[in-house]
């Protein structure tokens, strides 16, 4: 009896472990799939209204969603599409479907964040998060299951170094020291798994989550870097999927010598992007370049396999 005792008071302190890299997704449990489905439910029986603006205008839930991937060029790709007359985009990052506190709110919430529309638009929001988030594919299948999502990727080497020099200058801004990129990324000489930036790198697996509940014509695979390099192209084919009539065109693009990259066009009126977009990554050895090759080879082929479609990522 009382090593029975003893076995339940370990069992019961034990620490919950964390794990460090992503593990096999799951759908939630049992109760926390009733929860979610009966809080949308609660949401639509209280009759979300569609406010409306004395212009015609109104606000509602989008028809669109970019749901990441962070660093890999969505709030260019966002920028690009308010060039559209028949988009209204939500300029901030809502984070209704990956926040617990923000979706417990409820979709009337979610729709008074979102632009005032004319009936003929198509209203876009943009939350990078949400492609990593474990919870998010189902919630945005629940509230709208034929909606249309766009997913922009970059190498994934070049997403790590840019996420890296993101959080590098944050720091830097508050007078705080960060650690070189090779101590970060590197462990023992090997790829440090447990690092983040090389977790969300691995876009198999969030991939293969978001496929549990969308067919794969449904989500619209923008390529970041060939959007930096070229960008009209690439919309083009974002308003094709968008089933938008084609209006934007190559001259509301133009590069910027000094900046760097292309910059908007839109009639009369330029603009770029904020300066903290488009740094210089940190100089990086040739050893750890070859160690993030060999690390993400196998798992950029897994996901060329599972969407049928190769990028040029070296």
């Amino acid at each position: 009896m009382a090593a029975f005792l003893l076995g339940a008071v370990l069992l019961f302190v034990q620490p919950h472990l964390v794990p460090s890299k992503p593990t096999s997704f799951s759908k939630a449990s049992a109760t926390a799939q009733s929860a979610d489905r009966e809080h949308l439910s609660n949401s639509l029986k209280n009759d979300i209204q569609e406010n409306a603006h004395p212009n015609g205008t109104r606000q509602h839930l989008p028809h669109a969603i970019i749901i990441g991937v962070r660093k890999g060029g969505t709030r260019a790709l966002l920028e690009m599409l308010s060039l559209h007359p028949d988009v209204a985009v939500a300029d901030s990052e809502v984070h209704f479907f990956d926040w617990e506190d923000q979706y417990r709110k409820g979709l009337q919430w979610y729709v008074n964040k979102m632009p005032f529309s004319n009936p003929h638009q198509l209203t876009v929001e943009k939350t990078p998060a949400y492609f990593t988030s474990p919870k998010v594919p189902e919630r945005v299948f629940n509230m709208n299951e034929s909606i249309r999502l766009l997913l922009i990727l970059r190498d994934p080497i070049e997403r790590v170094l840019s996420d890296y020099t993101q959080v590098f200058y944050n720091h830097k801004q508050k007078n705080k020291v960060y650690p070189p990129v090779e101590e970060l990324l590197l462990k023992n000489g090997e790829i440090n798994v447990n690092y983040k930036a090389i977790n969300r790198s691995l876009y198999h697996f969030f991939m293969q989550s978001w496929l549990q509940f969308f067919p794969l014509n449904r989500i619209h695979i923008v390529d970041g870097d060939r959007l930096i390099s070229d960008p009209f192209p690439e919309m083009e084919k974002v308003e094709r999927f968008l089933k938008l009539s084609p209006q934007i065109n190559a001259s509301n693009f133009y590069f910027n010598k000094t900046k760097g990259f292309y910059c908007l066009r839109d009639g009369s009126r330029d603009r770029c992007l904020h300066e903290s977009k488009g740094r210089a990554h940190p100089p990086v050895n040739s050893y750890l370049l070859d160690k993030l090759h060999d690390y993400f080879h196998e798992p950029n082929k897994k996901f060329f396999e599972l969407v049928g479609r190769t990028f040029d990522w070296h």
